[in-house]
């Protein structure tokens, strides 16, 4: 493999960086008494009490009065929108409790009206006559065609009651 030139055991090693480093130093070499470094210079205002930060830049006055401006704007809104929320939530209390009174009528209607029915029904109950069974079924169902589109067909029932209330059949003798 000689032939190639990649007999690397007689050449002893050399670090490129190393090699790399030494060649700047010796170059820059002379250049250090010339300029002093950042770390002399920051060494000495210390010790002279000289040293200053860098000055902090402004912003230019549109932007601060751009962020005042937004500031004011924000706050407005924000004082809005509490106003807003406290008026929504007196609104909806008022609802409310209109929802509940209308609720609370409903049903004291609806217990009267299931009351007087009772009482009516309780009443009919009592005047049980021989003959007039199929009239008071006939007063329990709801022989209107059309209020009852969406429950099933009872026409059949319903003629069947009706032929029933008009000629009853004879008493049955025990």
């Amino acid at each position: 493999m000689d032939a190639f030139g990649d007999n690397f055991v007689n050449e002893p090693e050399v670090d490129p960086a190393a090699e790399f480093l030494a060649r700047e130093q010796d170059q820059l070499a002379g250049l250090e008494v010339e300029i002093p470094s950042s770390t002399s210079v920051l060494q000495n205002a210390a010790e002279n009490n000289h040293f200053q930060p860098p000055p902090v830049k402004e912003e230019p006055e549109k932007i601060k009065k751009w962020r005042e401006e937004q500031k004011a704007r924000l706050e407005q809104k924000d004082a809005e929108e509490e106003k807003k929320k406290e008026e929504w939530k007196i609104a909806a209390k008022k609802e409310l409790d209109d929802w509940y009174k209308h609720h609370a009528e409903t049903i004291s209607k609806t217990k009267a009206t299931n009351r007087n029915a009772e009482k009516q029904f309780v009443a009919e109950a009592d005047e049980i006559e021989p003959g007039t069974e199929w009239e008071r079924i006939a007063k329990l169902c709801d022989f209107n065609p059309k209020s009852s589109r969406t429950s099933k067909d009872v026409s059949r029932m319903r003629s069947i009651i009706l032929q029933l209330k008009q000629n009853p059949p004879p008493p049955v003798k025990v």
